[in-house]
């Protein structure tokens, strides 16, 4: 039945995903286009021809053009005679096609003057086919000269001809310098709702309107249309959407009703313009009927289609869907069918989403920068998909698992038959005091058979140490003590130093941090696990006794929590556990044999437990509380512990990449290499994000001070942040509400608290790939909370960030265009990206206030095996 349930749920979830892009996709249909239209604007620039930069086409190229457009149109309208340009009349008549001719008018008085006598030089080669002529096309518009100016140029061309003489402008220009109607034989008005930001269903009864409108004003003046088109790619304007389909049907319902109506127009424009991209921005290059390779972009007569080719699309969202799930599946026996369904839905929504923007991304002309960035982007998109699907399965194992796979029974062993263990507690500059309640809780064990061995290392001051020193000797033969400085390796040091100094007959080496008070039972319920041979690890989580002191550590206690409550739970399905150096036990012979702890990594622990996984060990996790210790008093320490703890997962994956990738042959599963990828994914990802963020600002920047040039980055692309950064947040809530039985403030608390060390992971993760030279930092215990002006600077480079981030969305939302949407999601990002960095500056100020209750965020329960039978799966209040 479970194997059918892998076949059943991905084809019921392929066929929705079928079933969408075929109801994105249902025809529609639209006016046939008219066998032969009135007229193209004509710019016959290829691919690589650029007027800007005086590079034009070659006569064979125009020609090409012409004689493509033969047939289908009456006419064609340029808009300049420089260079080769100058022969399109010519041209033009051996194609059977009318000229609407054009000179261009720009802020270079010696270029217009120019341009005007090259105009008079081509009507004076006499080609009938010429029909009219156009000084200037939306000079005024564009600012680059002045009504007066224009007027000056019109009559001295009106002078050299007898043709009827005109300037294009929108339709506002005109109404504005009724002047200028005065000096031209008719009127040429442009119409292109799309910059507008008319919607295309309403955008063709708004042009006409514009046209009557002008029509009224000026009753006496003929009107043709200059330019009537829409965009089939580029930026989103308000409600105007480019695309092909949109093209498609503006085009084809205005030049229904234009025929109808017998109106002289000309479409904007016959082929697409790369060459625009510089100039106008994006939009600009994708106005043409044709595209760049004169193709035609869109179905002329058939019923009009979003995605021609949506089929092809909905099988390779399919297929790769299926790909994805099938490394899913392959160890999801004990999952739900809710968590395979979840699990598929989130598949399929994932792959659809990148063939879609793939699909979106490759419908521009490729030039050699967006080349670049669309490689860089299909990296980071990868990134993505496998951060998202790491998150989506242990968002599924997490809520969804039929039964644990490993449990872990409570026995009763006899006295006689337990193992000896040797406790081990390094300490280096622990206060008196609080090494003392350790001690106790450890001589309350309620186990027949074990030692404690305190080993101090490199604490300098003898008031520190003896008052330990002496307390040991008064518990008794049990607990020995040892001071050692200098002593290297830091912690790993000192526990192989611990080693040697270990009784001949334990079998069961245990750790606990200097902090820890562990409860009588610990060894006695846990050691029995070792009646295993192939078990070398049993860890108990981690768990802290100071979250109710104030509310900055009742929130680190809720951050901390979702680890244990969340991650081990569901490493521990595939052997694959953390291990910690505080409340752990390993097997004395399996340690001797990997040669003891690793004195060249500063997380000794998770290192070790990789190396036993490696040998082919087992490891055993209960999320039951067995002893507590205390939190970091300050953000600044909680960062530096983060900090370490992030910094040596990557030293950890340098060292051991070969045995991760199975490039080196070692007995990790495939279940224990994902989950040692995957579980450091989101920190690595933090590190990327580093980067993304410093490019996000730089564009920005250039945004700001380029206006004209740099426009706001791929809509689609621009919101793969977005989305990640709701869906991390979500799974984040939805799990801390259902499996750790947060509350709603407890949820936030620990959100917040994970977003304010962000930035502390990113710089961990560029740090762990540059230097492996790090030292040892111990986190310190019941220090004095930092000063406000202290918490501030501690989170200094948080603030600049996000400050960084607040001025560069609000300047950018300055720019003219702001009120285009891709701008508005633009500056959304930069917000959102801000985010983790103003939460450092909030958790910085929150532990600088000592006196702030716990109370804010809530107390949580304790991690605490309920009463469970013999042999039974001991499980918590929570899990």
């Amino acid at each position: 039945m479970n194997r059918s349930i892998n076949f059943v749920i991905p084809i019921l979830i392929a066929l929705l995903t079928v079933s969408a892009w075929w109801l994105l996709n249902q025809p529609s249909e639209e006016p046939p286009w008219p066998s032969r239209i009135q007229g193209f604007s004509f710019s016959p620039m290829r691919a690589d021809d650029d007027p800007s930069k005086k590079i034009f086409p070659s006569l064979l190229d125009i020609d090409a053009d012409l004689a493509l457009l033969q047939g289908d149109a009456h006419a064609v309208r340029t808009y300049t005679v420089e260079s080769t340009l100058a022969a399109v009349p010519r041209l033009a008549a051996a194609h059977d096609l009318n000229v609407t001719l054009g000179a261009w008018i720009g802020e270079d008085k010696a270029f217009n003057d120019q341009e005007l006598k090259r105009l008079a030089d081509v009507l004076a080669e006499g080609n009938r086919n010429v029909v009219r002529v156009m000084v200037g096309n939306e000079a005024i518009l564009r600012e680059d000269v002045e009504v007066p100016e224009l007027i000056q140029y019109l009559d001295r061309v009106r002078k050299f001809t007898w043709l009827p003489v005109s300037t294009a402008e929108p339709w506002h220009v005109w109404l504005k310098y009724p002047e200028l109607v005065e000096h031209v034989d008719f009127i040429t008005v442009h119409l292109l709702p799309y910059w507008e930001g008319v919607p295309v269903d309403q955008a063709v009864d708004y042009a006409i309107n514009r046209y009557n409108e002008i029509k009224e004003t000026y009753p006496n003046k003929p009107i043709i249309i200059g330019e009537v088109g829409w965009p089939s790619n580029g930026r989103r304007n308000r409600g105007a959407e480019p695309s092909p389909t949109n093209q498609t049907r503006f085009l084809r319902r205005f030049l229904a009703r234009a025929e109808a109506e017998h109106y002289i127009y000309y479409v904007m424009e016959a082929f697409d313009q790369p060459w625009k991209a510089r100039v106008e921005g994006a939009t600009g290059t994708y106005w043409g009927v044709y595209d760049a390779n004169r193709e035609p972009k869109f179905a002329f007569t058939e019923p009009v289609v979003r995605i021609p080719h949506w089929r092809e699309l909905a099988a390779l969202s399919v297929v790769m869907g299926v790909l994805l799930l099938v490394f899913l599946y392959r160890d999801s026996s004990s999952m739900s069918k809710r968590g395979k369904g979840f699990l598929a839905l989130i598949t399929y929504a994932i792959s659809t989403a990148a063939v879609w923007i793939v699909y979106d991304y490759t419908r521009q002309y490729m030039t050699p920068a967006t080349a670049i960035v669309g490689l860089l982007l299909m990296v980071g998109g990868i990134g993505v998909i496998v951060l998202l699907m790491a998150e989506a399965h242990e968002w599924a194992e997490s809520l969804w698992l039929q039964k644990w796979r490993r449990p872990f029974p409570l026995r009763k062993v006899a006295d006689d038959r337990l193992p000896f263990v040797s406790v081990h507690v390094p300490a280096y500059n622990e206060p008196p005091d609080l090494l003392k309640e350790t001690l106790d809780g450890l001589a309350a064990l309620d186990y027949p058979h074990f030692e404690v061995l305190v080993i101090d290392n490199n604490t300098k001051d003898p008031n520190v140490w003896q008052p330990v020193e002496a307390y040991c000797r008064e518990l008794g033969p049990r607990f020995r003590f040892f001071h050692v400085d200098p002593l290297s390796g830091y912690k790993a040091g000192a526990l192989n130093f611990a080693l040697r100094q270990t009784d001949p007959g334990a079998e069961v080496v245990a750790v606990i941090d200097a902090d820890y008070i562990v409860r009588p039972e610990w060894l006695r319920h846990l050691v029995p696990a070792f009646a295993d041979p192939e078990v070398a690890i049993v860890q108990a989580p981690q768990d802290y006794r100071d979250a109710d002191e104030n509310a900055f550590k009742a929130m680190c206690m809720a951050e901390y929590r979702g680890f244990f409550h969340l991650g081990m739970v569901t490493r521990n399905e595939r052997n694959a556990i953390i291990q910690h150096g505080t409340m752990t036990m390993i097997r004395r012979e399996t340690l001797d044999a990997v040669n003891g702890w690793s004195e060249w990594c500063i997380t000794e622990d998770a290192e070790l437990g990789l190396r036993l996984f490696e040998a082919g060990y087992k490891a055993l996790y209960i999320p039951c509380t067995y002893g507590r210790g205390l939190m970091p008093d300050t953000f600044s320490d909680f960062r530096k512990q983060r900090y370490r703890w992030a910094y040596g997962a990557v030293r950890i994956l340098l060292h051991h990449w070969r045995e991760l990738l199975g490039v080196r042959k070692s007995a990790l599963s495939a279940g224990q290499r994902y989950h040692f990828v995957a579980g450091w994914l989101p920190w690595f990802a933090d590190g990327f994000n580093l980067l993304f963020n410093f490019a996000a600002l730089g564009w920005s920047v250039a945004m700001v001070m380029f206006p004209l040039y740099v426009t706001p980055p791929y809509m689609t692309v621009a919101l793969v942040p977005l989305v990640l950064f709701v869906f991390k947040m979500t799974k984040s809530f939805f799990l801390y509400r259902r499996r750790v039985t947060a509350t709603l403030r407890q949820s936030f608390a620990a959100g917040l608290a994970g977003l304010a060390l962000s930035h502390t992971i990113s710089r961990a993760m560029f740090g762990g790939l540059i230097t492996g030279k790090l030292g040892f930092f111990r986190t310190p215990k019941k220090a004095e909370a930092s000063a406000v002006m202290r918490a501030l600077a501690d989170a200094r480079e948080e603030a600049l960030f996000g400050f960084a981030f607040w001025l560069a969305a609000s300047l950018v939302m300055m720019r003219d265009d702001a009120f285009m949407l891709d701008v508005r999601i633009w500056a959304s990002v930069l917000v959102v990206q801000s985010i983790p960095y103003l939460a450092s500056v909030v958790v910085a100020l929150i532990s600088a206030r000592q006196h702030l209750s716990a109370s804010l965020v809530g107390p949580m329960h304790d991690m605490a095996c309920q009463d469970v039978k013999e042999g039974e799966q001991p499980v918590t209040r929570d899990v």
